[in-house]
């Protein structure tokens, strides 16, 4: 039993559903995303969700999606995060997190 690497990078693609846009949510992700060392976009869709992809330690992916899934915000109903395209990485592709419009 080797000792976990607590630096495994992860990517995932996330949508955040509810009362989410016009809140800062996408503002207030990626300052949370670029203090946490976490790399990719963010933006709002046009179906009222807000979109992105992260990459970053999977500690610290973590304790992102846990806030974008019960917290986000301030104003912010959030009813759910959705998940997809979940992986390990060995190098992350992005060199910073971003507002995609």
């Amino acid at each position: 039993m080797g000792i976990p690497d607590i630096r495994q990078l992860v990517t995932l693609d996330f949508e955040v559903y509810g009362h989410v846009q016009g809140l800062n949510l996408t503002k207030d992700t990626r300052e949370r995303c670029t203090k946490a060392g976490i790399t990719g976009w963010v933006k709002n869709s046009k179906a009222g969700t807000i979109v992105g992809k992260m990459q970053g330690p999977k500690e610290e992916v973590d304790k992102v999606i846990a806030w974008l899934s019960t917290e986000g915000s301030p104003g912010c109903q959030i009813d759910r995060c959705d998940l997809r395209n979940q992986s390990n990485l060995n190098r992350l592709d992005y060199k910073d997190f971003a507002i995609r419009f």
